[in-house]
């Protein structure tokens, strides 16, 4: 179990900070820059989470799905925290009673989505990101979500295909996945209009 007596500790004054395995490296660092973005996604899911109990939005006809989602999104979170902690180090150095996430988490979010899509129609255009506050909120968090895995990419171009486990980023990438799908499901179960990207020469 962590614990954590105080924040201020000033060994971050001069830009330098410490990974999972102890090395000191400068807060512009590779990893650094993976974790801190995953930290973003997680907080950008606890506004949606916001959004989504916010009393005038969960007083909605069609909202009896709310106490589910809000399950789900809470487990994405601790996962995310996971990932952030695993990703502060290279696989090798991982403190050996750590659990990691594993395919079995990547599943998931693919059977899950797959149960949302049954009630969409297929789509017709692109999704312009808006919406009532939960869904435009979550449209942040899914393209954060592709940007903290275009950074783990880098990891691996600079250091090797072994730099980062391939289950990260299979995770990532399936969790922008289900961000928008979901983002989906909660307009058409609350009978909120998609507004379609329309083509330059059709506008």
């Amino acid at each position: 179990m962590v614990r954590i007596t105080k924040v201020h500790t000033g060994a971050g004054d001069t830009g330098k900070t410490s990974l999972l395995d102890g090395k000191r490296v400068g807060k512009e660092d590779l990893r650094v820059g993976v974790y801190g973005t995953i930290d973003e996604v997680n907080s950008q899911i606890g506004v949606v989470r916001m959004e989504l109990n916010c009393p005038n939005y969960r007083r909605q006809e069609n909202f009896e799905f709310s106490e589910e989602i809000d399950v789900k999104l809470g487990l994405i979170q601790q996962e995310l925290f996971d990932i952030g902690g695993e990703c502060s180090c290279s696989p090798g150095l991982l403190p050996p009673q750590m659990a990691v996430i594993g395919i079995e988490q990547c599943d998931r979010l693919v059977e899950e989505m797959d149960r949302w899509l049954l009630d969409l129609e297929p789509l017709t255009s692109f999704i312009m990101p808006t919406g009532s506050a939960p869904v435009a909120t979550m449209h942040v968090a899914r393209t954060i979500t592709r940007r903290a895995e275009r950074k783990v990419c880098e990891i691996i171009a600079a250091e090797g295909e072994n730099a980062i486990r391939t289950e990260i980023i299979c995770y990532l990438n399936r969790l922008s996945d289900w961000l928008f799908v979901l983002g989906r499901w909660i307009s058409f179960k609350n009978n909120e209009k998609e507004v379609l990207w329309t083509p330059l020469g059709k506008r």
